[in-house]
């Protein structure tokens, strides 16, 4: 396995967990969103292309920091 496939299966597979540990069903719409931590912005922009993907392949929504009531 060459090193750029496992870099690969590295950032995917830790973006999988990130996205597992880090929905919330917003009670407005009941949609499920990834959310990230709107002080962390490096980790929105390191995941970004693969949110991309993910919305499109799953339909998962996305927001920084949690929904306003």
């Amino acid at each position: 396995m060459s090193l750029f496939a496992v870099i690969c299966a590295i950032y995917i597979g830790s973006y999988l967990a990130f996205r597992i540990t880090h929905i919330e069903v917003r009670e407005r719409d009941r949609q499920p969103y990834v959310i990230f931590p709107k002080d962390q912005m490096v980790l929105f922009r390191f995941y970004r292309p693969l949110t991309y993907a993910d919305a499109v392949l799953t339909g998962m929504r996305f927001h920084l920091g949690p929904h306003q009531p």
